[in-house]
């Protein structure tokens, strides 16, 4: 019997007869036995920069970027620490501002905001959303030698003192999320995002899932938040069950970086072949839409080598709520995949021309579409997924099935629980 999450749930399966089966999941490490303990520890050993008290001053307007919900990070944990360092250096409550960093996602709702931080933190302090396409909220940073323009969220460049929180896991362009990114992306203009997310980004050979070191995507978050003017953030790594087994604060670079290596050691896994048909496990909250749910077959398909053989199939067991997604670069995702015909002339098409932001997932996922197929099980608006050019399925049985159909009675199957947080290495 397999299991891999749907939601907050879980789906159980067997695979039939002329399927056999393998599961990859990440490897051990110990999780952390009092998380708030060690995040203290962290504040006041911070890398690379004094602490937060001592960087603080009474009168500072601080600015503190946090990740929205499609993000597991454990904000209110965070802030929690981050608050009782900024009130020890006398920073009032008022002085405090908190920034969704969304991106292009939709606004956060009181309710998300009260599952990040904490309903006595969105009572008290200040807790506003970033808005990408809002010129006046935006402060241009000029651009960078290889002319990628960079920008930031006004209220973030003003302030006196500028935070962000974070979670270090593999990401299909910076290599690892966290560190600048939150701020890089989450509180960018969408002219920094288009370009960063635009194919002339993407397909630069340094530009991959689990890379740090000459990655220009990287490199671009990390000039940005250096402009800006991000002094100091707060970072963990999660394992599969969302249980933290590191953390890091202080100078946004070294913090991250020592937590790079530790995310390394846990989410990077050898495979010995490439297999014909991949169970892509994604979870709450990321497969609460078809943008984010879609993460797994191209993290998987864009490892150092793909997981499934061309021909093969990724199986997607995802509800997916919310659709689509129901933000501007959701919405964009969506239209693009739908209006086109063949996945070969859509990818040739906005390799030349060109896409706005949000586009970018379109864009890997047709790639994705032009070698293997993508099967998402259980979507409960299955037309959506069909009009995007994938198969929308109810239950595994007949997910398996139709491979079965398709690609023959006998083929090799890898589950991967925790799609997004492990990266197989096929080993050559």
């Amino acid at each position: 019997m397999y299991n891999v999450p749907y939601g907050r749930k879980e789906i159980r399966f067997d695979l039939p007869p002329g399927l056999r089966g393998t599961v990859l999941e990440s490897k051990f490490v110990p999780s952390l036995e009092d998380v708030a303990a060690a995040v203290r520890q962290a504040m006041a050993q911070p890398v690379g920069s004094p602490r937060l008290r001592d960087l603080a001053q009474a009168d500072d307007t601080v600015v503190i970027v946090f990740t929205d919900i499609t993000r597991a990070c454990p904000d209110a944990l965070l802030v929690e620490a981050l608050l009782e360092e900024l009130h020890a250096a006398g920073v009032p409550a008022e002085q405090i501002t908190f920034l969704c960093g969304v991106g292009l996602h939709r606004p956060s709702t009181t309710e998300e905001k009260v599952v990040k931080l904490g309903a006595e933190v969105v009572r008290r302090y200040t807790v506003i959303d970033h808005d990408a396409r809002d010129p006046d909220m935006l402060v241009d940073l000029g651009q960078t030698e290889s002319g990628i323009p960079l920008s930031v969220n006004r209220l973030a460049y003003e302030a006196d003192l500028l935070i962000a929180t974070g979670i270090v896991e593999p990401h299909q362009y910076a290599g690892y999320s966290g560190g600048a990114k939150t701020l890089s992306v989450g509180a960018a203009g969408e002219a920094m995002i288009a370009y960063t997310h635009g194919p002339h980004m993407l397909e630069q050979p340094g530009t991959r899932l689990g890379r740090i070191e000459g990655n220009p995507f990287r490199a671009a978050l990390n000039e940005s938040a250096r402009r800006a003017g991000l002094r100091f953030v707060l970072n963990v790594v999660q394992d599969d069950a969302k249980r933290v087994v590191g953390v890091r604060a202080g100078d946004p670079v070294g913090a991250f970086s020592e937590l790079v290596e530790l995310a390394r050691g846990l989410y990077e896994v050898p495979i010995p072949q490439q297999y014909d048909v991949v169970v892509a496990g994604i979870g709450f909250p990321k497969d609460a839409n078809v943008y984010q749910a879609s993460r797994g077959p191209t993290y998987l398909h864009f490892a150092p080598t793909p997981v499934a053989k061309a021909g093969g199939t990724y199986i997607v067991p995802a509800p997916c709520q919310e659709g689509a997604g129901e933000g501007a670069g959701e919405q964009r995702f969506y239209r693009a995949l739908k209006e086109a015909v063949r996945m070969e002339a859509l990818v040739e098409r906005m390799r030349e021309e060109g896409y706005p932001p949000g586009q970018q997932r379109a864009f890997m996922v047709a790639k994705v579409l032009t070698e293997a197929q993508i099967v998402i099980v259980g979507a409960e608006q299955p037309e959506i997924v069909r009009e995007m050019h994938m198969v929308p399925l109810e239950t595994m049985e007949q997910a398996l099935g139709w491979v079965q159909e398709r690609q023959g009675p006998e083929l090799d199957v890898l589950v991967v629980p925790h799609s997004l947080l492990t990266l197989p290495v096929v080993q050559k």
